[in-house]
């Protein structure tokens, strides 16, 4: 094997290495944030609020956009991948309240 295979070979391993862990920290900041959406939906449970905020919600996506663009990620990524998680939680927050 030449030396470029080889360094190439090893700069892949690199970035490898670096994506599981940044899936691990991904998946473990979820189950956090999940943890705190989960305690906001037993507290509108218990008020008998509505277990959907739209107002919060665009903001949150406003938010995200723009901390999107500042990170060089797709917008609309982000935002297609936080609307995802906000129906998960609305999903999450109905189930309190059956």
């Amino acid at each position: 094997m030449t030396d470029a295979i080889e360094r190439a070979e090893q700069v892949l391993k690199d970035h490898r290495e670096s994506i599981d862990r940044l899936d691990a920290i991904l998946v473990y900041t979820l189950g956090e944030r999940f943890k705190h959406t989960q305690a906001v939906g037993q507290l509108k449970a218990q008020h008998d609020l509505p277990p959907s905020d739209p107002a919060r919600e665009a903001k949150q996506i406003a938010r995200l956009e723009d901390l999107a663009d500042r990170a060089n990620l797709d917008p609309d990524f982000a935002k297609a991948f936080l609307n995802f998680i906000i129906q998960e939680v609305i999903r999450h927050h109905k189930k309190h309240q059956e």
